[in-house]
């Protein structure tokens, strides 16, 4: 079967789908805000090299917002039009009584989607929980299927325990489940195909995500696998792969279904085919910093109007000063892209 040409295979800003909101977190390119991702804490119990130092300072636990704080800003945020919220870190499952949180953030009427990205470690013992207290779906980092490479890219072992928690989150019977795998050239390239298998075995999607230049690492534009390179390999030795029609255009992944009908492939070409036009996403570190872009270069510091006491005005008002200034995109691919100081760890993935 001839490649699948990832620039033709799927048109990710078709105006008749994207999602329109009631909410008024527009910026000047038109581009409307829904989704939210919210760091609970900065702490990994895993060290991958595309995300974070070996040696790390974190913030101390009364810098992080509390679950009452969160949830404040939440209820705000949701008054402007947001009605998806993903919770991340660092890795979110470190965060005491987790569960709470996701409780509170449930009773929340307007969020549509409520979400998590883990590592998936200490998964196994919290899924049942966190299912029962209103999250929908779930999505866990899987780079390798080798304890040694886990042991190289994370610098920790853990695969056993992820791979663990992957089958609990699946005998939890979240909505949805997805896998994200960073694909390096020269590191873990070689196993596209193998880790493409594992999930379709599983019956969950995998996304392959290209390298980008946000860790502590010197990023090596020679090392990012791009997504055709990627598609390529899964339609010739994994399955025949055809565009998904069912694809939600403002999320990063572009959507590829089995021709079978057995499986699902997702692709974020953050390098070779940057969403940016598209993107619906604004951001709070887990001491509440707000950031309307992962490489932003500036944030908003929302602690002086959440304690001690709750400024929805002010918060308000900030929400829309930050989606208004935000920029057309990160530009990896030119001379003008500057890497944020901040490691992912310590923006929420």
């Amino acid at each position: 079967m001839k490649p699948l040409p990832i620039q033709e295979s799927l048109v990710k800003n078709d105006p008749a789908k994207v999602e329109t909101s009631s909410g008024n977190l527009v910026d000047t390119f038109g581009r409307v805000h829904n989704n939210l991702r919210i760091s609970v804490t900065d702490r990994c119990n895993l060290r991958c090299v595309y995300c974070m130092p070996e040696d790390v300072q974190f913030l101390n636990s009364k810098e992080l917002l509390s679950f009452e704080e969160i949830s404040a800003f939440v209820k705000i945020a949701v008054t402007k039009g947001i009605n998806k919220v993903r919770l991340t870190g660092g890795e979110p499952l470190l965060r005491r009584d987790l569960s709470t949180l996701v409780g509170f953030l449930s009773q929340i009427k307007e969020i549509k989607d409520l979400s998590l990205t883990t590592n998936g470690m200490l998964l196994k013992s919290q899924a049942v929980a966190l299912k029962q207290a209103g999250l929908n779906r779930i999505t866990i980092s899987l780079d390798t299927l080798v304890p040694e490479r886990f042991l190289d890219l994370c610098k920790r072992d853990g695969l056993s325990q992820t791979l663990e928690g992957i089958e609990a989150g699946i005998m939890a019977g979240f909505q949805s489940i997805k896998l994200n795998t960073v694909s390096i050239k020269g590191t873990n390239d070689d196993e596209v195909v193998s880790l493409a298998k594992f999930a379709r075995e599983k019956q969950i999607e995998i996304r392959f995500i290209e390298y980008m230049p946000i860790g502590a690492n010197p990023w090596e534009k020679a090392k990012v696998m791009l997504a055709h390179e990627i598609l390529d390999k899964i339609d010739k030795e994994v399955g025949a792969l055809v565009p998904a029609t069912n694809y939600d255009p403002n999320a990063p992944a572009m959507e590829f279904d089995y021709a079978d009908g057995k499986g699902k492939v997702g692709i974020i070409a953050s390098v070779s085919k940057p969403f940016c036009q598209s993107c619906n996403r604004i951001r709070i570190t887990a001491e509440g910093k707000l950031r309307n872009c992962l490489f932003a270069l500036e944030e908003i510091d929302l602690k002086p109007f959440l304690r001690p006491e709750i400024n929805e005005h002010e918060i308000s008002r900030l929400l829309e000063t930050n989606v208004v200034s935000k920029w057309a995109g990160h530009q990896f691919n030119s001379k003008e892209f500057i890497k944020p100081l901040r490691t992912m760890h310590a923006i929420g993935g």
